[in-house]
């Protein structure tokens, strides 16, 4: 069973991002992944703003980065780029926090005009941090995100199924990472 760390990098308490990641953790837990949800905004806005890489807050999140066998990472899309907090997030992890990781990068935003917020903002911070393996990730239209009264989230049957195949691709992707850590051992 691989560990997958899931963050998100919304600011914001009814991020659509958050929701959308919890829903794909279920997703990866019933393919017999452990998850640990890591929230970048319940971490100390002063820790991550003033770059205090001792803070306890910090050093824990870059300990479940250690623990990961893979990263997914989810951001919403402002300006043509992942989010401020995410960036804070990453300024304080090690520099090679994903060193040996496979990591999944997802974003979503009200408009297609962010769709490459991915490939030209966000992937190249990941590889820079040493990811091993950095799956395609996908973009989520706000609109095809829905979120019922009770919570519940719904995702527009195009989208959920190429969510579902994203993810799976990554899923498949840390079970060859294992089995390969394994025959090393």
């Amino acid at each position: 069973m691989s560990t997958v760390l899931s963050v998100s990098g919304s600011p914001s308490a009814t991020s659509r991002t958050s929701r959308l990641l919890r829903h794909l953790d279920d997703r990866l837990r019933d393919q017999g992944h452990e998850v640990i949800a890591l929230e970048a905004r319940s971490l100390p806005p002063d820790a991550l703003l003033g770059g205090d890489f001792g803070h306890p807050a910090v050093v824990g999140a870059a300990d479940l980065f250690a623990r990961a066998d893979g990263v997914v990472i989810g951001t919403p899309v402002y300006k043509a780029a992942y989010s401020g907090l995410l960036k804070s997030l990453l300024d304080v992890l090690p520099q090679y926090a994903l060193a040996g990781k496979t990591v999944l990068p997802l974003a979503t935003g009200g408009s297609v005009a962010h769709v490459l917020a991915i490939d030209y903002a966000l992937r190249p911070v990941l590889s820079s941090m040493g990811a091993a393996h950095i799956v395609p990730g996908w973009f989520t239209l706000d609109k095809d995100i829905t979120v019922g009264r009770d919570g519940s989230l719904t995702v527009a049957p195009d989208s959920a199924e190429a969510l579902g195949q994203v993810t799976d691709a990554f899923s498949a992707a840390l079970g060859g990472r294992q089995a390969v850590l394994a025959a090393v051992q």
